[in-house]
């Protein structure tokens, strides 16, 4: 996706992000994000869950864990700004329907997903977690289906590296898949590390 904006502040780019309200009637805001000038790695997921809203750090909860398994990396890697920054498609916990997380506000996005590329330069590999932010990034480039998406990576590297959602509720997509653990696990592994090494 190509970005028109010009090279914008950081600083300025994450105060206003930390003080949106443009969703207010809708939910509580409380943006949740953590970015650093030099970051070399983006992880792109959905929305923040409840646990992650409370505490305000990303991937705080068990599917963080469950990702940084598959990155092959510690807690003190995955936060740390200078390495790698998390901008998810909804910066706000969009609130739960029968005990399921509804999907990210759909202004969010386009308000601040171009914003943030934008004032981060150093950028080389993004990581699509989820189906919305792959339905965001890839938009007609995506497959049928998530499994196809994640399946054909490939085909978007070097910028983009599209995944499932690491969430306890696709358990049963890992255990259907078994070629996600097999051939993808360790292609993310050696991409990410060569994204980092690159700095």
């Amino acid at each position: 996706m190509a970005i028109s904006l010009r090279r914008i502040s950081l600083r300025r780019i994450s105060a206003e992000a930390s003080a949106c309200r443009l969703c207010e009637a809708s939910l509580e805001p409380r943006p949740v994000f953590r970015v650093g000038a030099r970051a070399r790695l983006l992880i792109v997921g959905q929305a923040p869950g409840r646990r992650v809203h409370e505490t305000g750090i990303p991937w705080n909860d068990p599917s963080g864990d469950v990702l940084r398994e598959w990155l092959a990396m510690d807690r003190e890697t995955f936060y740390d700004t200078s390495r790698i920054a998390i901008v998810p498609i909804g910066l706000c916990y969009p609130g739960t329907v029968a005990g399921a997380d509804l999907p990210p506000m759909p202004r969010c996005a386009p308000l601040w997903q171009p914003k943030f590329r934008a004032a981060l330069p150093a950028i080389g590999l993004t990581l699509l977690v989820g189906s919305y932010a792959q339905k965001y990034y890839l938009a007609a480039r995506r497959k049928d289906s998530l499994s196809e998406t994640v399946r054909a990576y490939r085909e978007y590297l070097p910028e983009w590296f599209p995944l499932p959602h690491p969430s306890w509720r696709n358990k049963g997509w890992l255990a259907r898949n078994p070629w996600f653990a097999r051939e993808v696990i360790p292609a993310l592994r050696r991409r990410v590390n060569a994204c980092l090494r690159s700095v």
